[in-house]
């Protein structure tokens, strides 16, 4: 009986495969033995850069890409440079700042003067002439006017805007003190309290502290001869309490006129 052949065993792979890959070997020692022995073209390098900095402004001199601004125009490169700017900067802005705020300083107390010599002045003469009880002065806290304020009661008498005939003395005193500043800018505002006004005279109290400020006004001009270019009036009713207009008490200091003498210095 014959005897059978045994079954050839599976190759591992394609007889290609070897040639294949002892071919690759070959090729790679090829170009490794190239690169071992080439030399890098400086001058084609540097035309590479150029290149690639005008296309990306990813290397210096790359402000054609964005704008011409002092950092981003200068390249990355320019970042290194980037403390020293800021430090620059910093203290230019911080000089800047100081002066602006001696500058205000010096202003702030040239104001503060001029207001204080006015008040020291009126205080004196209100002195001399007896107006002590009748007035109270102040001085704004921006150091811009002196403020007196007189009892509207002492002038008016309820719901009238007519100088009282006892009161024109008090008044004359007082508009010879204001002629001494003639030259400056004065203010009149009459006040009322929440009281509506109970007559046919005058609409509301708005119009009533508006008429009272203009007849103060016009006595000024008239018997002191103030300027009326730097003499101004204005009524403003029952909206600028200096008290509650709860009790009778507020309500009689809320009823004044206020008299403001401004200092010269420019804001």
């Amino acid at each position: 009986m014959a005897r059978k052949k045994k079954a050839e065993e599976a190759s591992a792979g394609a007889p290609w495969l070897s040639t294949f890959a002892d071919l690759m070997n070959l090729l790679l020692c090829f170009f490794v033995l190239l690169f071992a022995s080439s030399t890098v073209d400086a001058e084609k390098y540097e035309e590479i850069v150029a290149s690639m900095s005008s296309s990306f402004s990813i290397f210096s001199g790359g402000q054609t890409a964005i704008d011409e601004g002092k950092l981003i125009s200068s390249g990355i490169s320019q970042l290194n440079d980037l403390s020293d700017y800021y430090n620059t900067t910093g203290e230019s802005v911080g000089e800047s700042e100081t002066e602006e705020t001696d500058a205000m300083q010096e202003l702030m107390e040239e104001k503060k003067k001029a207001s204080q010599a006015i008040y020291d002045k009126v205080s004196d003469m209100a002195d001399k002439n007896s107006l002590g009880d009748y007035i109270e002065l102040s001085i704004d806290s921006n150091y811009q006017y002196v403020k007196i304020s007189l009892s509207g009661s002492i002038l008016f008498d309820s719901g009238k805007a007519e100088i009282k005939a006892d009161a024109v003395p008090i008044f004359s005193k007082l508009g010879d003190i204001l002629e001494e500043f003639k030259e400056y800018h004065i203010e009149l505002e009459g006040h009322t309290d929440n009281v509506p006004v109970k007559n046919k005279l005058f609409k509301n109290n708005n119009w009533l502290s508006s008429a009272r400020a203009l007849n103060a006004a016009t006595y000024l001009m008239n018997e002191k001869g103030l300027n009326p270019k730097t003499l101004s009036w204005t009524g403003r009713g029952e909206y600028d309490p200096v008290a509650s207009n709860a009790t009778p008490e507020g309500r009689a200091k809320n009823r004044r006129v206020e008299i403001k003498i401004y200092n010269n210095i420019n804001n």
